[in-house]
């Protein structure tokens, strides 16, 4: 059995393969120390492949093959989600879903909140997860994943960040994620957890690769 090697990054752009603008922020925030050029790909037009995986590792590998495939260059895709204990790690991979087809988060962590609650569950705690996947067009992947765990609090509090950030509080804090800005966010969360594994894999020496 041959042990294929870790890929590291060569070249000076990369493409983002989200649609998701928040995320597209956070990773071109995370990626700005390495002076890279970001382009997301929704700036290509690229299509959103369906998630079909019922991992985030699973669907972080199928979008950034996608990508670099249909861009000819290296692509980075995260596939990151809300995971509840009371629910059984509910939403999960199936965040965004449901946030609906209008992606209104604020219908999302409503949802989350009555399940909470129907649940009969004491049990606050909760986590974001987050799988990191860099792809090459030949096929390659390298993939880390990292998480932040807190508790769920209602109601929301905080108009920064995105998605179910306003009603996550990480272990040993007492604000939101949407109360923080993003700097804080970028020192404790899932996303910047894997960034660091990801940096550490396929970078060199905190430059372009």
């Amino acid at each position: 059995m041959t042990v294929e090697t870790i890929r590291r990054l060569s070249g000076t752009t990369l493409l983002v393969a989200s649609h998701n603008p928040g995320k597209v922020r956070e990773i071109r925030e995370l990626l700005a120390p390495f002076g890279m050029e970001i382009v997301a790909a929704a700036e290509l037009g690229l299509p959103e492949p369906e998630e079909t995986g019922t991992t985030f590792v699973a669907n972080a590998e199928l979008k950034a093959l996608a990508a670099a495939r249909a861009a000819g260059m290296p692509a980075l895709s995260d596939d990151s989600g809300f995971c509840v204990d009371a629910l059984g790690g509910d939403p999960g991979v199936y965040s965004a879903r449901w946030a609906g087809p209008g992606k209104d988060f604020g219908i999302a962590m409503a949802k989350v909140w009555e399940a909470v609650q129907a649940s009969g569950s004491a049990d606050r705690g909760a986590r974001f997860a987050c799988a990191l996947s860099l792809a090459w067009p030949d096929g390659h992947t390298e993939t880390v994943e990292g998480e932040v765990h807190g508790t769920v609090v209602w109601p929301p509090r905080g108009g920064r960040g995105f998605g179910y950030d306003p009603m996550f509080v990480p272990a040993g804090h007492d604000r939101t994620f949407g109360e923080v800005d993003s700097e804080w966010k970028h020192s404790v969360s899932h996303r910047a957890d894997a960034f660091a594994k990801l940096v550490a894999r396929c970078f060199d020496g905190g430059r372009d690769g």
